[in-house]
This record gives C-alpha cells, sequence and structure tokens, in this order.
C-alpha cells in the first residue's frame, strides 16, 4: 500500500484548510482529489490553484477519498469527523477533536470499529522547537507557557481561546509531565467577543509539578514562548522562531554565571504541517496509532472545557455593558482585566504585591 497514492480530501476552505491543501498538493506520495466548502466561489478558487475539484457538499467528496483533513468550524468536527469515519475515510480533525465529550467519544469509539486513523491536528507537537525539547525534559518542576496574539474576527465566531489557543498547550503539558492534573485555577476575560479572549490557568500535576498558561487572542504582538525548570536544567523555548537554550549547573554550587554552561541543540529547519501530515500518512500505511491520537485529543479538550466552566467564577465581560466596546472603552477593560488576573496569580502563588 505504501506504493499507492493516498487520495486526498480537504473539508473546509478557511485558513486552516488552504494551508493544509497548500501541503498535501506539494507531496509526491498523496493525490489531492478535491476541497469543499459551504462557499462555493471559496473552494473554486482554492480548486483551481492546486488542479483540484471543488466541492459544496462533504458528502459528494467522501466517497471519491482514502483519507480527509477535516478543517470546518469546531462545532462540526463531529458531524464531518463521524460522516468520514463511517464512510472508512482515515480522518485529519483539526484541534480540538470536538466541540464536546460526547461527540470526541463518538469519534474515537467509531474509528475504532471502522479501523481507520484518526488524527488531532495538535501542530505544535510537529514545532521542532517543541520536538527537541520533549528530548530534554526530565521530571520538571515549574513550567510556563505564554500562547499571544492579536484580533482575528474569522477565529472568535464559535470558541473561546482557551479552546481556540491555549489547547495546544494544555496538549503540550499532558504529553511533557505524563502525570494526572490534580487541581487547577482559572481566570479568564471576554473583550471582543462573547468568549474569553485572555486567560490564566495554573495547573498542578500529581506529581508536584505546577505550570502556569497564559493565552490572548487580543494582544498587539505575537508571543509563543515555553520556560521547563527540573532539577538539572532551565530550559528556555522559542515556538515563533524556533529556539532552545538549555542552561546547566556545571557543578553543584553555583557562585557565578560561569558555573553555568548554556546549550543551544541545533534544530532541523522543517514545516511542521509537512511533517504531521507526513506522521499521518504514514500511520496509515503502516496500520499504527498517531500521535496525538483520538483519545490523547479527547484529554486536552477534556481539561479545555473544564477550565472554560471554572473561568466562570471570574468573568469580567460586558455583563453591565452589552454593547461592543469602542477603542477607548477597550484599552480601560482591558487593563482592568490584566490587573485582576495578576492579583489572582499573586495570590494562588502566595505573593503579596504590597
Amino acid at each position: 500500500m505504501a506504493d499507492k497514492k493516498l487520495k486526498f480530501g480537504v473539508i473546509g476552505c478557511g485558513k486552516i484548510g488552504t494551508f493544509h491543501a497548500r501541503t498535501l498538493a506539494k507531496m509526491p506520495q498523496v493525490e489531492l482529489v478535491g476541497v469543499c466548502d459551504i462557499l462555493p466561489m471559496r473552494a473554486q478558487m482554492l480548486a483551481w490553484r492546486h488542479n483540484c475539484v471543488a466541492y459544496k457538499r462533504y458528502t459528494d467528496l467522501l466517497p471519491q477519498l482514502d483519507a480527509v483533513i477535516v478543517g470546518v468550524p469546531t462545532e462540526l468536527h463531529g458531524e464531518v469527523g463521524l460522516a468520514a469515519i463511517e464512510r472508512g475515510v482515515h480522518s485529519f480533525v483539526e484541534k480540538p477533536i470536538a466541540a464536546t465529550m460526547d461527540e470526541a467519544k463518538q469519534l474515537t469509539e467509531a474509528a475504532g470499529r471502522k479501523k481507520v486513523v484518526l488524527q488531532v491536528g495538535h501542530l505544535e507537537r510537529f514545532n521542532p522547537a517543541v520536538t527537541e525539547t520533549f528530548k530534554h525534559v526530565k521530571n520538571p518542576r515549574y513550567i510556563t507557557i505564554q500562547r499571544l496574539g492579536p484580533f482575528d474576527p474569522a477565529r472568535h465566531d464559535s470558541i473561546g481561546v482557551v479552546v481556540d489557543l491555549m489547547i495546544h498547550d494544555i496538549d503540550l503539558l499532558l504529553t511533557m509531565v505524563d502525570e494526572p492534573v490534580v487541581s487547577f485555577e482559572a481566570v479568564g476575560v471576554s473583550l471582543v467577543s462573547g468568549y474569553e479572549d485572555l486567560a490564566n490557568v495554573r495547573l498542578r500535576f500529581k506529581n508536584g509539578c505546577i505550570a502556569d498558561v497564559t493565552a490572548s487572542r487580543i494582544s498587539f504582538e505575537k508571543a509563543r514562548n515555553m520556560r521547563i525548570y527540573q532539577d538539572s536544567s532551565y530550559i528556555s523555548v522559542d515556538f515563533m522562531n524556533p529556539q532552545i537554550k538549555i542552561y546547566r549547573k556545571k557543578q553543584p554550587s553555583v557562585r557565578s554565571l560561569s558555573d553555568v554552561e548554556v546549550a543551544y541543540p541545533k534544530l532541523e529547519r522543517q514545516l511542521p504541517m509537512t511533517l504531521e501530515l507526513e506522521h499521518f500518512i504514514d500511520c496509515i500505511h503502516n496500520n499504527c496509532s498517531p500521535w496525538p491520537s483520538g483519545e490523547k485529543g479527547s484529554y486536552a479538550l477534556n481539561l479545555a472545557l473544564r477550565i472554560t466552566e471554572e473561568m466562570k467564577k471570574y468573568d469580567l465581560s460586558r455583563a453591565d455593558n452589552p454593547q461592543p466596546p469602542g477603542p477607548i472603552q477597550m484599552v480601560s477593560d482591558f487593563g482592568k482585566a490584566t490587573q485582576v488576573i495578576l492579583d489572582q496569580t499573586l495570590q494562588n502563588i502566595g505573593i503579596d504585591k504590597q
């Protein structure tokens, strides 16, 4: 089967679907058969660009395929993914795996019953900086992650920032620590949408590791970084401009910076999406479980949904101001929200800001 070109399709021709179609079109081991979108012209433009057929109904595309990329809005993942799996089509479902745990369970159970590969699109796992970092993580004690990005109206119509962005970091934490989460505190703020746009979470794992995670989709600049503190080293990771710095003690007692060595592991300059799809294809050819599987994707979704529920206790959204804020008001609200998040975080870690 490895010599046979897999017939692929892409359902959902938005931003992420466009990236998938472009990547698949360049891969010699697959044939991009068609793309599908409820907006016919959007699908047609993408089909012309990559010499394939445009479809309006995914039910017309699925019978032509061996494998499919499901890049539709989150609330449709369950419907479209299940339809593909029931037809025996290997399915790559963008994160999160589904909108609810019930839908996630239906997808994973159907994939097992139909014996098809179900991979969840947690792209950050395939970032060269992340894959290299995994090699150096040994019993982390404290982890901080920041994922900040500017406002994008196309991404804010159906889910909050935890399920939209922070779920990447939740997935990474669950992979690195590999221990149950025993407790967490979370606070979120809705400023420009009907969902939380800024969130801060502190997670406590069974082995004692603590992780502080911040996600924002209303920042003026992009930032994606992680810091890992462990007995043997301190690791600083830049996701955006893939780079890792590893600080290690040269001797048990550190008296000056000269007693600390800094290593810069060499990273392979490869596109994460290409690596991710190559992994999916390899799992199809070799009938093996993907990384992450539907079950692992469900773990991340479950924790993300629990965090979202917890944040409702600290909802600072526009309850007293149902109209969308203007620029001046939005800056004022952002300042208040940031202060509340800071106060909560300091309280959680036992620091008196006075």
